[in-house]
C-alpha cells in the first residue's frame, strides 16, 4: 500500500509540471548550494550567470549553471540587492553606510547617500530604467554592524528614483515596508511590494521617472521580485507565488527554506534561480527571464 502511495504521488507531482504554464516538464527544485547565513540580491549577468549576495558574511558569489558556485569579492558593504547598469557595472544596496555602490575592479564607489543631508535608512532592492534610471526601496531593519547611536532619520520608509543625471526624489512615501521592487522591460510599469502591509502595488511610469495610477496588484507582500517573459510577476514571501499581468495567481512553487528573491539566469534565461537564507536553489522553467538593459560580464 505505501509503494502504491509513493507512485500515486510522483504520478501527482509529475502531472501536474506538465500542465503548469510555467514550469519545465517534469522539472523540481535542486539545492544549488548551501552553507551561506542569508542569501539575498540575485542578479544576471550576459552571460547567464547570477551574482548573489550572504550579507551577514558581506559577501556576493557567482553561480554558473556548468561551473557552479565562486566567491566574487569579499568586503562589500553589506551588499542586499543587486543589479547590472547599462555600462556593465554591478550596482548594489549596501547598507553597511546606507548607500548605493557600483563594483569595479575590486574597488566600491559610491553612487549615491545622503537624502536631504541624512542618511538613507537602508537601502534594500533596486531595479534599473532602461534609460538607466535607479529605483530603490529605502526600508529600515536595524542593524547590528551600525555604529552605537545610529537610527532612523528619514521621515517616510519610501522609494526613490535616482535619474540618469543623478537627480533624486522619493516617489513613494506611504508604505508600511517597502522592499522588493521589479519594472517591466519596456520601462512603462513599476511593481513594488510593502512587505509588512501584505499587499504588493503596481504603478505607471512617467517620462521624469515619477510614478502614477497608483493599483492594487497582490495582497501579499515580497521580499525580492522578478519578471517573466509573459509579464509574469513573482512574488517571494514564504513559498513563490506568480501572478500574471493581470494579477491573477497562476502557480505556486514550495522550496525547502523560504526564498528572500529570485531572477532567471542560465544562458537561455531559463532557470529560475532562488536565494533562500541559508541555501540557493534552482528550477528549470517554460518561460524565460527578461532584462531591461543590456549588461557586460565580468
Amino acid at each position: 500500500m505505501n509503494k502504491l502511495i509513493v507512485i500515486f504521488a510522483l504520478i501527482s507531482f509529475f502531472s501536474k509540471a506538465d500542465k503548469s504554464q510555467i514550469i519545465a516538464s517534469k522539472a523540481s527544485v535542486k539545492q544549488a548550494g548551501t552553507g551561506f547565513l542569508f542569501t539575498e540580491g540575485p542578479a544576471v549577468d550576459t552571460d547567464g550567470r547570477v551574482f548573489f549576495t550572504d550579507q551577514p558574511n558581506d559577501k556576493i558569489f557567482i553561480w554558473d549553471e556548468k561551473k557552479g558556485i565562486s566567491l566574487f569579492l569579499e568586503n562589500t558593504g553589506r551588499a542586499n540587492g543587486l543589479y547590472f547598469d547599462q555600462n556593465g557595472r554591478l550596482i548594489a544596496c549596501a547598507d553597511l553606510k546606507n548607500q548605493l555602490v557600483a563594483y569595479a575592479d575590486g574597488e566600491i564607489e559610491v553612487v549615491f547617500e545622503n537624502y536631504k543631508n541624512k542618511h538613507l535608512n537602508g537601502p534594500n532592492d533596486l531595479w534599473i530604467a532602461p534609460g538607466g534610471g535607479i529605483y530603490f526601496t529605502d526600508p529600515y531593519y536595524h542593524r547590528k554592524y551600525w555604529d552605537e547611536g545610529h537610527s532612523e532619520v528619514q521621515d517616510a520608509r519610501g522609494v526613490y528614483y535616482l535619474s540618469p543625471d543623478r537627480e533624486i526624489k522619493r516617489v513613494i512615501d506611504d508604505f508600511v515596508q517597502p522592499n522588493g521592487i521589479i519594472g517591466t522591460p519596456d520601462g512603462k510599469i513599476l511593481y513594488i511590494a510593502d512587505i509588512n502591509d501584505r499587499k504588493t502595488w503596481r504603478y505607471d511610469i512617467l517620462p521624469d521617472g515619477s510614478l502614477a495610477n497608483k493599483t492594487f496588484f497582490a495582497a501579499e507582500g515580497s521580499d525580492g521580485m522578478t519578471i517573466d517573459n509573459k509579464g509574469n510577476v513573482y512574488l517571494t514571501y514564504r513559498k513563490i507565488r506568480v501572478y500574471s499581468p493581470d494579477g491573477d495567481l497562476i502557480e505556486e512553487i514550495e522550496i525547502p527554506e523560504s526564498p528572500s528573491n529570485v531572477c532567471f539566469g542560465g544562458k537561455k534565461r531559463n532557470i529560475l534561480f532562488i536565494t533562500a537564507r541559508t541555501s540557493v536553489y534552482t528550477l528549470k522553467m517554460k518561460v524565460r527571464g527578461v532584462q531591461s538593459i543590456p549588461a557586460v560580464a565580468f
